[in-house]
């Protein structure tokens, strides 16, 4: 099932997308579509992406739109609905009540360029192309996690379920917890496994205290890097933001290497890794800055958001609508001394992986610019400038 994050810069953020079993789909009675539909996300940041699953059926906050055969090739359609041209035409077209949104008959009204078939199929291939880069890049971030399990002895782990189980109250009290999943045998298994060397976050990734304020920021903007600015492979983006209207959350700076992780929803898997071009950019409180100190960034990133570490850190959570960990607690959780080969071997998979990202990001760039040198400057120029 397709959801609208999911369809983020062209479908570079397929993260997290959720799976139905075939019995569901037939018992809901839910509509099928095929690679290459169009996907248009109705509410929010409104959006448009080619379906790359052979089927899929979508979230409510979607509008999924077929092509008629022979007319247009859904590649270049969406590509053109994510440069200037198309968005500005999409933007236009919404309504604004609560927030931003595009219905089925205003994306029937939307209007096209006309270009040839073949200029359409070169940015089709250049899609595919990224697409395929994509995809290596979230198997190089799965080898990267199996490597770890492998180290940390749990990747065929077998954690015990009995149906009862009984803690001292002296256990009880001690822990200033009451709920039964945070005594289960698997978490204190768990536990076990992963304090063998005594050591926690804290001593291995120190917090980073850098704080920003706005009203002493000299520059008309700042880039700002917010929850729903972190991606599924690890990766955060950073957004241009006025200084005069900073969020209150905006309040501290972050470097090179530092590892962000959010202390909502931490069972979202929402860590990053600060690239060396956000070096000095905001990030919302929302967040705790670790600076990796007796540890590789990637193997932090990749320990952070292993399942059952985000397992943990859900299991110290407070509150039900925004469910959040504390920095004390995310600071007290154990990790093990990570072998120097098992490291390495992390590193080299993570890094893979975020260039082949990185790669995938620059083709879809590129296609997106093609689509506007054909409307600017005549496809001749355009396909030049493709296989330059």
């Amino acid at each position: 099932m397709i959801r609208p994050f999911n369809l983020r810069d062209l479908r570079s953020d397929a993260g997290d997308i959720v799976r139905l079993s075939e019995e569901f789909v037939a018992e809901q009675n839910l509509k099928l579509f095929k690679k290459g539909d169009l996907m248009f996300a109705r509410v929010g940041d409104v959006g448009c992406s080619p379906l790359v699953q052979a089927r899929a059926t979508i979230s409510p906050n979607i509008i999924a739109a077929s092509l008629k055969p022979g007319t247009l090739n859904p590649f270049f359609v969406s590509v053109f609905f994510n440069t200037p041209y198309g968005a500005l035409q999409m933007q236009g077209a919404m309504k604004v009540v609560a927030q931003p949104t595009i219905s089925t008959e205003l994306i029937r009204k939307l209007k096209v360029p006309k270009q040839s078939k073949t200029f359409q199929q070169s940015i089709e291939r250049t899609f595919v192309e990224s697409e395929s880069l994509l995809l290596r890049a979230r198997a190089s971030h799965a080898q990267a996690e199996q490597t770890l399990l492998q180290a940390l002895g749990l990747k065929n782990w077998q954690p015990p379920e009995p149906l009862t189980y009984s803690r001292r109250a002296s256990e009880v009290l001690a822990a200033e917890r009451f709920d039964s999943e945070y005594f289960a045998p698997r978490v204190e298994q768990l536990l076990f496994k992963l304090s063998a060397d005594g050591l926690t976050i804290h001593d291995v990734a120190p917090v980073r205290h850098e704080s920003f304020d706005a009203s002493k920021h000299l520059a008309e903007t700042f880039d700002y890097i917010e929850i729903s600015g972190l991606r599924s492979d690890g990766t955060a983006t950073s957004e241009p933001t006025p200084t005069d209207e900073a969020p209150s959350r905006a309040s501290q700076l972050v470097r090179k290497g530092d590892i962000i992780t959010s202390t909502v929803r931490p069972i979202r898997r929402l860590s990053a890794i600060i690239a060396p071009e956000q070096d000095g950019h905001v990030c919302s409180s929302g967040f705790v800055v670790l600076n990796p100190a007796s540890i590789a960034p990637e193997v932090l990133l990749t320990y952070l958001r292993l399942p059952v570490i985000c397992e943990l850190m859900d299991l110290h959570t407070s509150a039900s609508l925004y469910p959040a960990i504390s920095e004390r607690d995310l600071l007290k959780l154990p990790i093990p001394i990570i072998p120097e080969k098992v490291a390495t071997q992390i590193i080299a998979q993570v890094r893979q992986a975020h260039d082949a990202r990185q790669h995938a990001q620059a083709l879809l760039a590129r296609a997106k610019r093609a689509v506007e040198v054909a409307i600017e400057e005549g496809e001749e120029n355009a396909l030049k400038f493709l296989a330059a």
